[in-house]
């Protein structure tokens, strides 16, 4: 504990680990490229510099905070300074910069036009390198890398993998693969935090804009959409609404405007989710056989076992995604000639997450040799296309979803945040939906910030116990655990990243991390408190699933086989 003196105003300072975050808890503002509050300190762009009542000079990011400091964040000399940083980066940068995907909100073009960088002095001799588009999820382009950093340890420290890594040194440095490898034939997951943190647009979201584009603007192709439950308390963000606003009729209204002829809502397949999930449960916990039981909603975290832990995949539930289970069905609902009217049916899903891209390209997303899910669009490619579009989002109109799947429960909605499938089910397995019962089940243990959650809840005498995991490195944590027989556990959730789909690798980037994920997850729980039906099992569509059209075909449409 101690006072620092910030630019002659005196700040307190208790248990803050740098400088930077002193700074900035005072109100002042220093750039910074590869300073991540949740990852180690590197370092490595020193444009968080400051300097002292001595003139010494330092990065604030990794200076410990000393009572009585005396320290100025925007002197003459320091402005100097950050310009010539940030041109010297320019000089090794790719410059199409209006054609970049992420322009308008990349760092490196804010900080530039920030410190009136006109003209970059010093030429660039950097050879051109080969942009990698291999990954269905992420675009990997290394001439945009400004060797941050960000990628390298959120990959290695977030999701315990490491995609990427540091080669080479001086003005040969890079990230890149282990042997420069395509992305594809790495043992990437396509989670999307690495293009989460990166300050540049060297990682950034493969998109299927232009796809959609075309299937819209035919009249012969009936273009049906999907929506997950985390976008519609993110999205709004994008368009000045306030962050974490439920935001779901507007989306369906924007979707309804773009040229899409029916909307639905995946908390509709959460539910079948759910059925079929706590159904698989039970049958397991009977026969004694494949425990615990992982949940499979996260592609991501399934693709993580099948490479990391392979040893585990049979206790993966043999469920399909909410995306996949909903695909499947609607073009098994459109494969019917008086439902199909004559055209060819693409779904399309909306997803928070880039995983979702590649989930849809894997064979278990075929049904009858058909592609279910044609094409992925995330929060992100969204928003870009409503503003293509010229839709004032703001200003919409709530609309609901259309029928025939159109309504999902409270419990399927909150699907979105980690913790959110355990609640679901312990909703579905337990009896009673009045509000204590239902606040019981919230305060069991399935809600919080923190990355492993361990409980137990009593069930037909058995003593179920849980454990709710989010970020990859966490579930290595807890898959050491059970493989050495440290833990035993009947339920396992895990959400590849951290706090859940609500911050997934295509949602958009606004404000802090931690703040982000709070306001986010807070409007799906308040949605959830909103809505009428808070359990899957009282959802009336399930009837209608299970003993019309689709009666007899639950199997097919909604798990998949293990080899």
């Amino acid at each position: 504990m101690g006072t620092i003196t910030i630019n002659g105003k005196k700040v307190e300072f208790t248990d803050e680990k740098n400088v930077l975050t002193i700074i900035r808890k005072a109100g002042f503002e220093v750039p910074t490229l590869c300073y991540q509050p949740e990852l180690s300190i590197f370092g490595a762009c020193r444009l968080c510099m400051v300097e002292d009542d001595r003139g010494r000079f330092f990065a604030s990011c990794s200076e410990e905070p000393r009572d009585g400091m005396v320290i100025y964040t925007h002197t003459e000399r320091l402005r100097k300074n950050r310009k010539l940083i940030v041109e010297l980066l320019l000089a090794a940068h790719c410059r199409d910069c209006t054609t970049c995907d992420k322009h308008g909100r990349c760092k490196l073009q804010k900080l530039a036009y920030q410190l009136g960088i006109n003209n970059v002095r010093f030429e660039n001799h950097r050879e051109i390198q080969p942009v990698d588009f291999s990954s269905p999820a992420i675009v990997r382009d290394p001439n945009k890398c400004i060797l941050c950093g960000c990628c390298v340890r959120a990959c290695s420290e977030l999701q315990g993998i490491g995609v990427l890594a540091f080669a080479h040194r001086g003005t040969d440095a890079t990230v890149t693969t282990a042997f420069d490898r395509k992305m594809a034939m790495t043992n990437c997951v396509s989670c999307g935090q690495c293009r989460v943190v990166c300050p540049t647009g060297a990682l950034t979201i493969h998109h299927n804009m232009t796809d959609v584009w075309q299937a819209l603007g035919d009249k012969n192709t009936r273009v049906v959409a999907q929506i997950a439950p985390a976008v519609r308390v993110a999205i709004g963000e994008a368009f000045g609404l306030p962050k974490g606003e439920n935001s779901m009729g507007k989306v369906v209204a924007a979707l309804h405007r773009m040229g899409f002829d029916e909307v639905f809502d995946t908390a509709y397949t959460a539910d079948l989710t759910i059925m079929e999930e706590s159904a698989e449960f039970l049958e397991r916990v009977k026969a004694g056989t494949n425990l615990p039981l992982m949940t499979s909603c996260c592609p991501a975290w399934v693709k993580f076992v099948e490479n990391e832990y392979p040893e585990f995949k049979e206790n993966i539930s043999t469920c399909r995604s909410p995306q996949a289970m909903f695909s499947a069905i609607l073009k098994d609902y459109y494969r019917d000639e008086a439902n199909a009217k004559g055209k060819k049916t693409v779904v399309v899903s909306v997803m928070p997450c880039t995983a979702k891209k590649m989930e849809a390209e894997r064979k278990e997303s075929y049904t009858h040799e058909e592609k279910d899910t044609d094409y992925v669009l995330t929060t992100t490619e969204l928003i870009r296309m409503i503003d293509a579009h010229g839709i004032n989002f703001e200003a919409l109109p709530s609309e609901s979803c259309d029928m025939p799947f159109g309504i999902g429960s409270g419990g399927g909605v909150i699907f979105g945040t980690t913790g959110g499938v355990t609640e679901a089910v312990l909703r579905r397995l337990i009896e009673g939906h009045d509000p204590a019962t239902l606040r019981a089940i919230a305060e069991c243990g399935a809600r919080g910030d923190e990355g492993i959650r361990e409980f137990s809840v009593p069930y037909n005498g058995l003593d179920v116990k849980i454990c709710v995991a989010s970020g990859l490195a966490n579930a290595r944590k807890v898959l050491e655990s059970v493989k050495s027989g440290e833990k035993e556990y009947h339920f396992i959730e895990v959400m590849a990243c951290p706090g859940g789909c609500v911050m997934g690798g295509g949602q958009p980037v606004y404000g802090t991390k931690v703040r982000r994920a709070e306001t986010r997850t807070k409007g799906l729980y308040e949605a959830d408190g909103g809505m009428a039906i808070k359990k899957s099992n009282e959802n009336p569509l399930m009837d209608v699933f299970y003993n019309g059209y689709f009666k007899g075909k639950a199997h097919e449409l909604l798990h998949n086989p293990h080899e």
